[in-house]
């Protein structure tokens, strides 16, 4: 593994697990009455496939305004990356992405580090700011600030996440030292991804991430946003900031158009890509061309079965066809 938290070499893909959110923007109809039984197997099919990490996301309540569209199925991220890295073995566990601004640091570092000691050192902390309002009013969180509030949590969680058994940090909104938490994180340093497409986003992303999460940027305004990215990056660099804390360039990531593997018999949507392994594996190479590190796709589907042909589909037959 690179310390950014991906397999050496390009390009590499992921997926964010069905079930474990349902926001009606892209859950399938059958995910309504499934549960862990199906989680797990999905899991275990993505880690066979050769998917470079797995993802879950993080919301703690949906208001009734929202409720609709966004569901109030939420798993906590935590809790079911946990679960999963009880039944595979070595992919990557991202948080896609976790919403670190409501709640203290040293309680996201003290559940993070577990869950990578746990692992065997499989996190990949991916962190947003959150959109939410309520969310942030119930947990006393003053929602106006969200952005400058996640941009000292990522400092802090540095801090709490590093090898420093008692860490140490000193901030507008948070303020800790000689607090110390065990076990610490398996991994020397956890790979922070950070999530958003506003100019805000990019920035923090590339002052201070390890990678950055594309929330859906279509496929002509990637490259502009790639650019924009590296720019802020060795913009930072040249004047001595310390960038990701890492040496290494910024992973960055893509969210593919919804897949189908084949010729579909039913009504897949106008923006799926389907087709033939050759067909599919050459539009998702011009991710690659544009600069792209790790593409995240998404599979349109009927059922658990279905959904599991296309992830084995994918990994045996367009997966070597993207290098």
């Amino acid at each position: 593994m690179s310390n950014q938290g991906l397999p050496d070499g390009r390009p590499a893909y992921g997926i964010q697990l069905p079930v474990q959110s349902q926001s009606t923007i892209y859950a399938e109809g059958w995910e309504a009455g499934a549960g862990v039984d199906d989680l797990v197997a999905i899991a275990r099919a993505v880690e066979d496939a050769g998917f470079a990490y797995l993802a879950v996301c993080d919301h703690v309540a949906i208001p009734r305004r929202l409720a609709s569209a966004m569901s109030t199925v939420w798993y906590d991220p935590v809790a079911t990356l946990a679960h999963l890295a009880a039944v595979t073995e070595r992919i990557r566990l991202l948080s896609h992405v976790a919403v670190v601004g409501l709640r203290h640091p040293l309680l996201s570092a003290k559940q993070y580090a577990t869950l990578d000691h746990l692992s065997g050192g499989r996190l990949i902390l991916g962190v947003g700011a959150g959109h939410v309002r309520e969310e942030f009013e119930v947990l006393g969180v003053d929602f106006g600030q969200r952005g400058a509030v996640l941009d000292e949590a990522v400092d802090a969680l540095r801090a709490a996440l590093g090898p420093d058994e008692f860490p140490t940090h000193h901030g507008k909104f948070y303020d800790f030292e000689g607090l110390g938490q065990r076990p610490r994180p398996a991994q020397e340093r956890v790979p922070v991804w950070v999530g958003g497409s506003s100019p805000a986003a990019l920035r923090r992303a590339a002052l201070k991430g390890d990678g950055w999460l594309s929330q859906g940027d279509p496929r002509d305004r990637l490259p502009s946003q790639i650019a924009r990215l590296r720019r802020l990056r060795e913009e930072a660099a040249r004047g001595g900031a310390a960038v990701g804390c890492s040496e290494e360039p910024i992973t960055v990531g893509a969210i593919a158009e919804p897949l189908y593997v084949g010729t579909p018999d039913w009504a897949v949507g106008r923006r799926t890509l389907s087709g033939a392994p050759e067909a599919l594996a050459d539009s998702l190479r011009a991710y690659g061309e544009m600069g792209v590190d790790q593409i995240q796709v998404r599979f349109r589907s009927r059922s658990r079965a279905e959904l599991i042909d296309q992830i084995q589909a994918f990994g045996a037959d367009v997966a070597p066809r993207l290098a």
